[in-house]
């Protein structure tokens, strides 16, 4: 009996594996991560702005944080966001702050995105905690 040709088993459809059939370490995480930067991209988020929390935060691989122009812009990213996430086989993201729109925060798993209102943005200064070459007077 002639042996069958393998195919290369997906995690998505950008995302190879190996000929073993496991993830390469991060390529799980790498492949979110591009998924969400995509997404918000697509959905006309503004200032994105991807931190790699590797070696500084066991929470997650990556965070990322953009802008929306209003309350019902940062809720139409997200919620768009999170349908992308479910769809492209990551599983259900949890979502705090939908419903208020100023500050929506999407726990991936191996990404963290959170997604504000300008102004909210400007006042808690989340990425200045996490990224120490992001200069001060930013």
């Amino acid at each position: 009996m002639p042996a069958r040709a393998q195919r290369p088993l997906r995690l998505n459809s950008d995302a190879a594996l190996p000929d073993t059939g496991r993830p390469t370490p991060g390529s799980r995480s790498s492949a979110l991560l591009a998924l969400v930067l995509e997404s918000l991209e697509d959905d006309k988020a503004e200032d994105i702005v991807s931190i790699d929390l590797t070696g500084k935060s066991p929470i997650a691989d990556n965070m990322v944080v953009a802008s929306g122009r209003s309350q019902r812009h940062v809720g139409a990213v997200a919620d768009h966001l999170v349908r992308r996430i479910k769809e492209a086989g990551f599983g259900s993201a949890q979502v705090e702050g939908m419903q208020q729109g100023d500050w929506v925060l999407i726990d991936g798993g191996d990404v963290v995105i959170h997604v504000f209102r300008p102004e909210v943005r400007d006042f808690y200064r989340l990425e200045k905690m996490w990224a120490a070459d992001i200069p001060a007077d930013q």
